[in-house]
């Protein structure tokens, strides 16, 4: 810890004792308020927020000293900055360049020079009225860099489980979240030097330059080889505690470097993540270092929450609201034009601006940075803090009210839709009986070819425009589209479908298409591909068909090579691999009959059959049992009600009309069932 308690000795068993309690009292509150935030749907870090301002010494002043945990939450912003490292890669730059140096450039450039500017009208106001304004430019920079942030973990959170991420809007927001992140760097730097007297900022800021220049040209020159090996090295260790060890020694040892070199923590962390984005260990070190990433930045939220003065903002509500209200408007306001000038359709760009108007994590960053360098004045801290967290709080507002703002304030968005919508309609316009695949990543191109070839009409609907782009000229039949939005499935032909494929794993997207798809078109059965098995219920309850799991598949494939290899008759490890499928498989238990199916041995095999009870049917109204199928030797392997949801075939279950029963037994014992169902 950098300061002990005045009167007390570090290591003393009280000072020790009252550490402990702090400590749980933050992990107390931090439980709490994540678990609320949870059940309320809303980011964990307005939770850590609230936390700080009601345990804060403002508020309920349960924790007056926090000094050595302030310390500790440092380092939360030192993991954030190794994480935003990790994602920085020059091909990811390369191909959103437009976006990120133009559109994101723009956006932060031109706040800040829009905040000095406001400052100097308000200087010169004060100045008319006799009084001084009291905030010279380089504080003006520095809350302008401050407000020029957007908030990454909510709005990307909130545009994941909306499945906004690839689309026109999504691509441009998260073009400009890129460079906020990349623009801290800078930052971090300047900001401490603003601190200084004129002379001396433009030496500290020249300094500070050369020094940062140098560093990360020998880190990162000869640091990507050196950090390769080091980290191969560990590896073959083949020991996760030593493997996370290293992270950690990497990523500290280099925000030690940096700060011994007049820099700050956070530049090291940052280029720590930059050299271990260039490795093919990437991804694990993502995974590894999260949990401390996730616990250390909500520790320094913490701390942020417990700076807010509710008395001071009680005393200034109208400061308070003012700087709510106006940055969030100018950033709205600046965001669409700029998104416009960069050639983003009117809708495209107001819902750009909305989902970047609020203040972000990285403003809390800098804003800390500027009070500690004395760039903001005591007076203004808390409404300061105040109007960002409120900005923060209403973002998912703002994000779900996103197409009723924008169709208020854009007539020509609803032309644009009905434009898209149109060309989904002119693709399945003359399809009868087709498939509706929902993604055509590599599954949906697969299963779209064997379609294909048994002369299947299909519709396949896909948010990446390149890929459609492409698909679409090799003379597919794929248009760009969301599944989850029910007018691109109602323009997909989704009444007149036979069924209905999500091709990808994202189970909050196929949540929602399966519920409009049993709304809107209750007897087309959807198939779901997944990861595993994990989601197997909750998308079975809401009535797919089948859910398809990945692994297992996997699994069964890798298993028949294993048995064919170690020399296991083919016969039987067909047999054996089929036996597997039909207890996994309700509907691959046998086949349905079919013309072609005219060899001896296949009319005596077990097959499938459907059978749909009408209203004169003599089964309705009684349960399975009461059908005494099983003594034909006949069972009933999947049944789909009437509405279109498949359940269990339980033996209680009461028949009625619409439902449809796939039996499963040797043709003559169906046709026995068959008629027992329908004639009694």
């Amino acid at each position: 810890m950098r300061v002990a308690a005045r009167g007390t000795d570090p290591a003393s068993p009280q000072r020790m004792a009252s550490s402990l309690e702090l400590a749980l009292l933050y992990l107390v509150a931090a439980v709490l308020s994540v678990a609320a935030c949870r059940s309320l749907k809303l980011p964990p870090m307005l939770g850590y927020l609230a936390a700080g301002v009601l345990i804060g010494p403002n508020a309920l002043a349960l924790a007056r000293d926090s000094v050595g945990v302030q310390y500790l939450a440092e380092f939360g912003v030192v993991f954030l900055m190794f994480v935003i490292g990790l994602e920085f890669n020059l091909p990811k730059l390369r191909s959103m360049r437009t976006l990120v140096f133009g559109l994101g450039l723009s956006q932060v450039s031109l706040t800040i020079a829009a905040t000095v500017a406001g400052n100097a009208l308000l200087a010169w106001v004060f100045s008319m009225a006799g009084k001084s304004w009291g905030l010279g430019w380089q504080s003006a920079i520095a809350l302008g860099a401050a407000l020029a942030m957007s908030s990454t973990a909510i709005v990307v959170k909130m545009m994941a489980e909306r499945i906004e991420l690839e689309t026109p809007h999504g691509r441009r927001v998260m073009g400009v979240l890129l460079f906020q992140d990349l623009a801290v760097v800078p930052l971090l730097v300047l900001i401490p030097a603003l601190g200084e007297s004129a002379g001396d900022m433009t030496r500290a800021l020249l300094f500070a330059g050369l020094k940062a220049a140098v560093l990360l040209t020998l880190l990162l020159v000869g640091g990507q080889r050196v950090m390769r090996w080091w980290l191969t090295l560990v590896a073959r260790g083949r020991s996760e505690e030593l493997f996370i060890l290293n992270l950690l020694l990497v990523t500290l040892g280099l925000a030690w470097l940096t700060e011994h070199a007049g820099l700050s923590l956070a530049l090291g962390a940052f280029i720590a993540g930059m050299l271990i984005a260039e490795t093919e260990y990437k991804h694990q070190v993502e995974t590894d270092i999260r949990p401390f990433h996730d616990v250390l930045l909500g520790l320094f939220f913490i701390t942020i929450g417990m700076k807010l003065d509710w008395r001071a903002i009680w005393d200034q509500w109208m400061v308070v609201a003012a700087m709510t209200v106006l940055p969030v408007l100018f950033k709205f306001g600046l965001v669409t034009l700029l998104a416009r000038v960069f050639g983003a359709p009117a809708g495209v760009a107001l819902r750009t601006g909305l989902y970047l108007a609020q203040a972000g994590e990285f403003g809390f960053v800098l804003l800390a940075l500027a009070t500690q360098s004395q760039l903001l004045p005591e007076r203004l801290q808390s409404p300061v803090l105040a109007s960002m967290v409120l900005s923060m709080l209403a973002t998912p507002l703002l994000i779900v009210y996103s197409n009723r703002i924008v169709m208020r304030l854009a007539a020509s968005d609803w032309l644009l839709q009905s434009v898209a919508l149109t060309s989904i309609a002119t693709k399945s316009i003359h399809a009868e009986a087709h498939v509706i695949i929902c993604g055509y990543g590599r599954s949906g191109q697969n299963l779209a070819q064997l379609l294909s070839t048994e002369q299947i009409p299909y519709v396949a609907l896909d948010l990446d425009p390149d890929r459609v782009r492409q698909a679409a000229a090799a003379g597919q039949n794929v248009v760009f589209g969301d599944a989850a939005r029910l007018q691109s499935l109602m323009a997909a032909g989704l009444a007149r479908a036979t069924a209905v494929v999500i091709s990808y794993h994202d189970t909050p997207s196929a949540l929602k298409i399966l519920r409009l798809v049993r709304e809107h078109a209750p007897t087309v059965p959807v198939i779901v591909r997944t990861l595993d098995d994990s989601d197997l219920e909750p998308l079975q309850a809401a009535g797919a068909t089948e859910v398809v799991p990945e692994a297992i598949e996997g699994s069964l494939m890798m298993a028949s090579h294993v048995l064919a290899l170690v020399g296991v008759p083919m016969r039987r490890v067909i047999r054996l691999v089929q036996d597997q499928r039909d207890a996994r498989y309700g509907l691959l238990r046998g086949y349905f009959h079919g013309a072609d199916d005219d060899t001896v041995e296949e009319l005596q095999q077990r097959r499938l059959q459907s059978v749909t009870l009408s209203e004169s049917s003599a089964s309705l109204g009684r349960t399975i049992v009461e059908q005494a199928l099983t003594e034909l030797q006949v069972q009933v392997v999947s049944l789909r009600r009437a509405h279109g949801n498949v359940v269990h075939p339980d033996d209680a279950l009461v028949l009625a009309a619409g439902d449809t029963l796939v039996l499963s037994g040797r043709p003559e014992t169906l046709a026995r069932a068959e008629a027992r169902l329908l004639r009694g």
